[in-house]
């Protein structure tokens, strides 16, 4: 049923509220997401929602995802649609796939185009801008019966420098030309949303407008995913995350109260008939705040059990005996994330230490190095993989490099703070990792460039300001790990330095743009590289390396040397160079699994011999 009509005709006691997903990146991570939509259906949402990768990235995963939602679970589906950069026809097929599928709501999108923005020509002439696409089906014989909804901008487009006004006459023209319903990007300013909504009326604009709400998960990606959207921080907001920034449950507890009286606000002050619960594939959360709104009735014993039971996945643990519970959140340029943990009672099912209660799920943002059987796994931004910084921003930190000695240079200078980021670390190095800062410069010297790194530590207290996380009165341990690009002939030379000399204590990964893989792993190894241990708690384990992981992050870290080329004109040396790099070089993951030992992986990697 198309959504539009869905809001109109709604006879309920209280506001309609849609989920939004996005097409987790591995097969695991998407048939349990598919669980978990089931289970969220049983809360009923008016819709869902599922994102579209920049350029059709996620096509596939997309369709398959919406129609499995719309055919299986009887959900009516929203496919947010993206037509820039899309190869041309690609848009009339993605529009006859969804009606073959039965789903009759898009959100038509822009999309962002290439990193280099300056030097990207529309792949479909039809297609530059979002009004395009809505013209488009709205005019067409055979898509016209589509419900169009668009995207609005109450903090502004991040792209764009245009003012509200500006924006608000795009949001208008989007509108006259068919558009049936507005979903807003996410924002926390409530004032100013309301003020904005108010403004947008006096135009005449009367569609349903949906306001976006993202409930905290963690700090990171708090401030990862309000960057990326150019969202306003009240200064309020900003003073009550800071002094809880490194507790997740806290911020986790502070982000349902915080969407909880967001919504009332927004239903009371400004008639707002529903709203829109951007997931990132996460469920306790929103089940919390519609709880805590009155929203659902009969849900009691799921919250209960949800409760009860502690967001985690249960593993195999170094020891046999023991199980280990992980509750990810993202990491940047280290492999270390910051979590607490609570014990989970065990499952008893074949295969124990695999079995995984999916309703419990990486109820933190679960980055990298989380479970790649969740449905939120390696989440960075869920709507373009890669993406976190304009033209721009890139051209004035990573400058013009034109030979390999310069990348070498973009490099050392990340080391050395003189720049504050690359395009595969977000930010500064964490002092953890400036413990290590002579090995990693001997790394990166040698042509082999670091983007994510840890020291060995042995039982470190939990409270140390470098090392230490988790509740006070425990003790972390890491294994020494360091991932890094390098070229052919030194894989192989790796490789078989680890044949010779890792006597089991090394393993390694390495993979390229064409897919090729080299380990010395078994194919569902598990390697913990951090883990704590704490006063009446399950042993903690936060940092997992893995063949599948290590993949599925393969893949983007070759998506973003093939967007950051696209900084550049074409034909240029800076664009042949990055292009080459990509095709040429490889990622490698090396750990040495002697942590009582904090120079082992360093003497085995760095050895003349």
């Amino acid at each position: 049923m198309k959504l539009s009509e869905k809001i109109r005709h709604s006879e309920r006691s209280r506001p309609f509220f849609t989920f939004e997903f996005f097409p987790p990146r591995t097969d695991q991570g998407f048939a349990n997401l598919l669980a978990r939509i089931s289970r969220l259906a049983s809360l009923d949402p008016l819709a869902i929602n599922v994102t579209w990768g920049a350029g059709g990235s996620t096509k596939d995963r997309s369709l398959d995802l919406a129609g499995i939602a719309q055919s299986e679970y009887g959900i009516d589906t929203v496919l947010h649609l993206t037509c820039t950069n899309m190869v041309q026809g690609s848009v009339d097929a993605a529009l006859r796939d969804a009606k073959e599928r039965g789903i009759h709501n898009i959100l038509a999108l822009r999309g962002d185009p290439p990193r280099g923005e300056e030097y990207w020509i529309p792949t479909d002439p039809r297609f530059t801008h979002a009004i395009d696409l809505v013209k488009y089906i709205k005019s067409s014989p055979e898509f016209s019966d589509f419900c169009v909804g668009v995207a609005a901008y109450p903090d502004g487009h991040a792209d764009r420098e245009t003012d509200e006004d500006g924006e608000i006459k795009y949001l208008k023209a989007k509108v006259d030309a068919g558009a049936d319903f507005i979903v807003t990007q996410l924002f926390y300013d409530v004032d100013g949303f309301l003020r904005w909504l108010s403004k947008v009326r006096e135009t005449g604009i009367g569609v349903p407008i949906i306001p976006g709400i993202m409930p905290l998960q963690n700090y990171g990606s708090f401030l990862r995913l309000t960057k990326l959207c150019g969202t306003r921080v009240p200064v309020e907001l900003q003073a009550a995350l800071e002094p809880i920034r490194h507790d997740d449950q806290m911020i986790k507890d502070y982000g349902v109260s915080l969407a909880t009286t967001m919504v009332k606000r927004l239903v009371s002050e400004g008639g707002i008939e529903g709203v829109h619960f951007c997931t990132l594939n996460l469920e306790r959360s929103v089940q919390r705040v519609l709880e805590d709104l009155n929203w659902i009735g009969g849900s009691h014993d799921i919250h209960n059990r949800l409760i009860a039971e502690t967001p985690g996945s249960i593993i195999h643990a170094p020891h046999p005996e023991s199980d280990l519970i992980i509750t990810p959140i993202d990491a940047s340029n280290t492999a270390k994330t910051k979590l607490e943990t609570k014990p989970v009672k065990e499952i008893e099912e074949p295969g124990r230490g695999e079995a995984n209660n999916e309703a419990t799920w990486d109820e933190f943002p679960n980055g990298r190095f989380g479970d790649f059987k969740s449905p939120a796994y390696g989440i960075q931004d869920p709507w373009n993989p890669g993406h976190y910084v304009s033209r721009n921003e890139g051209l004035s930190t990573w400058g013009h490099p034109k030979t390999i000695e310069e990348v070498t240079g973009l490099f050392l200078s990340h080391l050395h703070g003189k720049v504050t980021s690359t395009p595969f670390s977000q930010s500064p190095l964490l002092p953890e990792s400036l413990t290590i800062l002579r090995q990693l410069e001997k790394m990166t010297k040698r042509g082999w460039w670091t983007v994510g790194s840890q020291p060995a530590v042995d039982g470190a207290d939990s409270s140390d300001d470098v090392f230490g996380w988790g509740p006070r009165g425990g003790y972390v341990y890491q294994k020494g790990f360091v991932e890094f690009f390098a070229d052919k002939a030194d894989v192989d030379m790796i490789e078989e330095r680890v044949k010779r000399q890792g006597g089991g204590w090394v393993d390694f990964l390495a993979g390229n743009v064409d897919g090729e893989c080299k380990t010395n792993m078994s194919d569902d190894g598990r390697n913990a590289v951090t883990w704590g241990v704490f006063p009446g708690r399950e042993v903690a384990q936060s940092t997992i390396i893995e063949r599948d992981s290590f993949l599925a992050w393969k893949d983007e870290v070759f998506t973003i040397w093939s967007q950051w080329a696209l900084f550049y004109p074409p034909d240029s040396k800076e664009r042949q160079l990055l292009e080459s790099i990509c095709r040429e070089r490889w990622l490698v993951s090396v750990v040495h699994h002697d942590f009582k030992k904090d120079s082992a992986l360093w003497s085995f990697l760095l050895s003349e011999e």
